[in-house]
């Protein structure tokens, strides 16, 4: 009993000479985080000064812990720790950095502490007991502060993203819908400049998958596809969430830029789940409203094609048939009539087709072909004519039919195939 009075009175020693140094100890923790963690010091002097206030008085309450035994688990976070971790959510800091943050300053306070501790106790044993408490305690403090900035965090980060959603999707809206707005008022206000180009996308995820935070996924997918122009920069999408599962896009690319296979590649690279629907590049509020309709109308051909249609699909490949995606079924009997048995879905005709394809889109050259399939020239010239002899009609008369139903094939996959 006497040494947990002897610890305790010892501890309210080292507190009270730390309380004579709470200004210089503030301006070390901040100093800290400015090397550390650079995302929680930005050059907003409101912000610094938030966090100077935040530091300050978390220290205030831990020594005043100490000082006065007072139980860590009953202290309610400070005033300026929660609205620092407000703001943070606001701009879209991580929240692990707050945390982390507690956590190296805890560590740095508790250096201080041992250099006072040693100065007073002398008996290592002693000495032990004392740093035991102040390290059991101010784990249960940090524990108990870090859980309520938490959902001060969770809270404003979600009430900040439904209305920054909601006023971005009211003003995307009126632009689609042809109102009469300011559009110098309405760039301003989306931080995209729509008399710019653009590429229309929708991207989603199935209804059979089940992704943690569905439309942080979208927004990093999008954020990533604006990186993808051909100076490796790009530019800041445009994100607008459709529903829980469906964001529209705007990506401010040039058709210079536009390049579907690379972001077929990101779009893998990420999620194997997450599908993508492109509109042909354009320019201008007129442009950024038709590429948004094209994309619109391959996304609903891809729902009716089902899970076997490539995770991305382009309006240049699959347009003409976009265009009338409510009749699949059609299209599928359009498909079969054009290709005859070799619409038939298995690896054999699988293979056809590909090499068919291939040999159409680099303009009937053996030679080009052989090189895009890794093959011998002689082995293409083989399935060419296996594929044509398969066909419902010559090819030199319905060239233009053949290729796009190959491209249907390539893209929709199973939707549009013949089985068995």
């Amino acid at each position: 009993m006497q040494l947990e009075a002897d610890v305790e009175k010892w501890i309210a020693e080292i507190a009270t000479a730390l309380a004579g140094r709470e200004q210089e100890l503030t301006a070390d923790l901040v100093g800290l985080y400015e090397r550390e963690l650079p995302n929680l010091v930005y050059d907003d002097e409101s912000m610094v000064s938030l966090l100077s206030a935040s530091v300050y008085q978390n220290l205030d309450t831990a020594l005043r812990i100490f000082r006065h035994h007072i139980d860590p688990d009953r202290v309610e976070a400070p005033a300026a720790a929660m609205e620092y971790a407000r703001r943070l959510a606001q701009r879209g800091t991580p929240v692990n950095d707050l945390v982390r943050a507690y956590y190296l300053g805890q560590t740095a306070i508790l250096e201080k502490a041992f250099d006072e501790a040693i100065r007073l106790v002398s008996d290592p044993s002693d000495l032990g007991a004392c740093m035991r408490h102040a390290l059991t305690t101010t784990c249960r403090f940090i524990d108990r502060v870090t859980r309520q900035v938490m959902v001060a965090y969770e809270e404003e980060r979600g009430r900040w993203m439904l209305n920054r959603s909601a006023v971005r999707a009211a003003r995307v809206r009126a632009v689609l819908d042809g109102e009469a707005v300011d559009i110098g008022a309405s760039e301003a206000a989306l931080g995209y400049r729509l008399r710019g180009e653009h590429v229309g996308l929708v991207a989603w995820y199935p209804a059979q998958a089940d992704p943690p935070d569905p439309l942080s996924g979208l927004e990093t997918l999008a954020h990533r596809l604006g990186r993808s122009g051909a100076d490796g920069r790009g530019g800041d999408p445009l994100f607008v969430p459709h529903d829980e599962m469906c964001a529209w896009i705007w990506l401010p690319l040039a058709a210079s830029e536009f390049d579907a296979g690379t972001i077929e590649r990101i779009v893998t690279t990420l999620r194997d789940d997450v599908r993508v629907a492109l509109g042909e590049p354009a320019r201008g509020v007129e442009g950024f409203r038709r590429t948004h309709s094209q994309a619109l109308r391959v996304q609903s051909l891809a729902l009716a094609a089902g899970e076997e249609c490539a995770p991305v699909l382009t309006f240049s490949d699959v347009g003409a048939v976009a265009l009338m995606s409510s009749d699949l079924p059609s299209a599928r009997t359009w498909v079969r009539y054009v290709l005859g048995p070799l619409s038939e879905d298995d690896p054999q005709h699988e293979r056809l087709r590909e090499t068919l394809r291939v040999f159409l889109a680099t303009g009937g050259s053996y030679t080009a072909s052989a090189a895009v399939l890794s093959m011998h020239k002689n082995s293409v010239q083989y399935r060419v004519r296996k594929a044509e002899e398969l066909l419902a009609v010559p090819l030199a008369e319905r060239r233009l039919d053949v290729e796009l139903a190959l491209k249907l094939c390539h893209r929709l996959g199973g939707a549009v195939l013949r089985r068995g």
